[in-house]
């Protein structure tokens, strides 16, 4: 079956760094559109970036663009989110997921179990 396996979450001070892994299996990577998306508790899940099979289509949230980077591996069946510039409000658990293109939850079909990121201030 599909998993989606994140790793890389953590506390952090404002301002520093980190760097999100996914990795994929269970299912044809290099076809499937990445995204990452966080949720905060009692709020909806967001959109924070994707990236196409080619990697030549990115998007990014407004609120990430120009501090966050997504890449992928596909000869590793991974995707990556580097954190920097990272701030208070960045502070909620990350997911992974896996489908077609869009900001929409509605756009991806499999979701890993989310990463929690904490950013002190």
């Amino acid at each position: 079956q599909v998993q989606l396996v994140e790793s890389g979450g953590g506390l952090v001070q404002a301002g520093g760094s980190l760097r999100l892994s996914c990795a994929a299996s269970g299912l044809t990577f290099s076809r499937h559109v990445m995204g990452w998306f966080r949720q905060d508790p009692g709020k909806e899940r967001e959109f924070v970036a994707a990236i196409s099979w080619t990697s030549l289509n990115i998007g990014y949230a407004d609120s990430v663009k120009g501090r966050f980077t997504i890449s992928r591996d596909n000869a590793k069946n991974t995707v990556y989110l580097q954190m920097n510039s990272l701030k208070p409000e960045d502070t909620a658990v990350y997911y992974c997921a896996a489908g077609n293109w869009g900001r929409s939850t509605a756009n991806y079909g499999y979701w890993g179990q989310g990463t929690q990121v904490t950013v002190s201030s």
